[in-house]
């Protein structure tokens, strides 16, 4: 993503040697899609091509570290490569052939104009089954009496240093939710609250052998259905980002991804964020944010006090403290403004020596970096990224868990030009909530309400809005501002409409 990364990423260090025995990968069930499509043979990476022709077995090389693309946009090797070219930046939407996205869902990317050599990144849309465990307690399976969920799940990776997080996450993180949900399906569909323990008794199989929360804690804790959702989505995301860090070199999943996920279930949609995409409802021309940036500045103080508390992952090199510019050694003894994780205003302190080491988070807005390196401070991947010139390591103050937000569709009647707009910072960094809500307003009302196609239109048009038109040697907005230089891609997901959603 632009400016996100710095030069410094290119120095992504692998351990040398012979590596340990890899631990076998979760017991995902198999996939309910084909992996993204990927570039013919004479389209692949150099690396990729020559392991194919240097007569190596075919298993060294991972086909999966080409340039691909989502598999719903269904590109011919000739639509990969004009979604590969970077000079004419063609939008690219799933075609118009009557088998549409779950909800009618309309979805537009374009590639970045030179940042990186391939489009990092990723998106999946699936409509995913979700089959009770027979057992939860460990006892013999036996025949589910009850039925099973289905979750609608839309995602976007935003990949930096390398595409491989993103489209590992992309093939994946919903296979870990639904491994997840497993252990919840009667829960979930059971009226009375979740309990809080579940027997161990041998051959208890259904919920009238859960044991109730009285009979284990003497003072109860309301928990919701809701909120075991949200866990359940949390530890795939924890899981998602331990299984890359497991097969980082066997399958090359090369650098991080931003994720941003969103799920249908039983009335309520989930908004799960780690890292700067966002996403927003607009109803009825009101803006509702469902997520928020992550980034040095928005964490500066879970990355300070993680400093604090452990000095030893500065490594010397780093101080945890915040100054409003770097310190020059003939201030030593003077007194400067500085902030540490407990603060949110400013103070004045006498300048050490240990204060001039580099700042833990420095620079501001987009330019704000953890460890003079990564400007994000949330998402999955990045187990290899070490600070430029040195071999400490940044995965330590980087956070895989997401923020999850919860938005109850039955409490509102929702209309056709009700959507919820998830976008990466491609869309954001140029485009205001506002500008999108403009955008939504101005699409919506030139198509007729049970257009299914109005949606991708939507999409189609917030990206090219972002892009810009090439202009002056770059990308221009009419207002001839810089367009978005970096990857765009854009869900626009229906909320009142075609058909009900429960």
């Amino acid at each position: 993503m632009l400016n996100r990364v710095r030069s410094a990423v290119a120095h992504l260090v692998s351990s040398g040697g012979v590596s340990p025995p890899r631990p076998k990968s979760p017991d995902l069930p198999n996939a309910t899609s084909a992996p993204p499509a990927a570039l013919p043979e004479a389209l692949k990476s150099p690396r990729a091509r020559a392991g194919s022709e240097s007569g190596a077995p075919a298993k060294t090389v991972d086909t999966r570290a080409s340039f691909s693309r989502p598999t719903f946009l269904q590109l011919s090797p000739g639509g990969l490569r004009r979604a590969d070219d970077q000079a004419g930046r063609a939008v690219q939407s799933p075609p118009d052939t009557g088998r549409r996205l779950p909800w009618s869902t309309g979805y537009a990317e374009v590639i970045n104009a030179g940042k990186s050599r391939h489009n990092e990144d990723q998106a999946c849309c699936e409509v995913v089954y979700v089959e009770g465990r027979r057992n939860v307690t460990g006892a013999p399976k036996e025949p589910s009496r009850g039925q099973g969920l289905c979750f609608y799940y839309w995602g976007l990776f935003d990949g930096h240093a390398g595409g491989g997080a993103a489209e590992m996450a992309a093939r994946l993180l919903h296979r870990h939710i639904q491994e997840q949900l497993k252990d919840l399906v009667e829960i979930l569909q059971e009226p009375s609250p979740p309990p809080l323990c579940l027997s161990s008794t041998p051959g208890a199989s259904d919920p009238s052998h859960l044991v109730g929360p009285q009979s284990c804690w003497s003072s109860q804790k309301e928990v919701t259905h809701e909120s075991l959702v949200v866990g359940a989505i949390e530890n795939a995301f924890q899981l998602m980002d331990e299984q890359m860090a497991r097969e980082r070199r066997g399958h090359q999943v090369e650098g991080g991804c931003c994720a941003l996920v969103v799920i249908y279930l039983l009335g309520k949609v989930y908004v799960a964020n780690a890292g700067d995409s966002r996403a927003i409802i607009v109803r009825n021309g009101e803006i509702i944010p469902m997520s928020r940036e992550f980034t040095p500045e928005t964490e500066r103080q879970r990355l300070q006090l993680l400093g604090f508390l452990k000095p030893e992952l500065l490594g010397g090199e780093f101080t945890h403290l915040e100054f409003p510019r770097r310190i020059q050694p003939k201030e030593l003894g003077q007194r400067m403004l500085y902030r540490d994780q407990n603060m949110t205003g400013w103070a004045y302190k006498k300048i050490e020596l240990e204060d001039l080491r580099f700042p833990l988070v420095c620079g501001e807005g987009k330019k704000a970096r953890v460890m003079a390196t990564i400007g994000v401070t949330r998402g999955l991947g990045d187990h290899n990224l070490k600070v430029c010139s040195s071999t400490l390591p940044i995965k330590p103050f980087l956070s895989c868990f997401p923020e999850v937000q919860v938005y109850d569709l039955t409490q509102y009647e929702h209309c056709p030009d009700d959507v919820l707009v998830l976008g990466t910072d491609g869309l954001w960094d140029v485009t205001s909530d506002h500008e999108v809500a403009a955008t939504v307003d101005r699409v919506l009302s030139a198509y007729e309400p049970n257009d299914c196609s109005r949606y991708t239109a939507l999409a189609q048009a917030l990206v090219l809005g972002a892009r810009g038109t090439p202009r002056d040697r770059g990308w221009r907005l009419p207002n001839n501002k810089l367009g978005s230089g970096d990857d765009i891609s854009v869900f626009v997901i229906p909320l009142g409409g075609p058909g009900s959603y429960s």
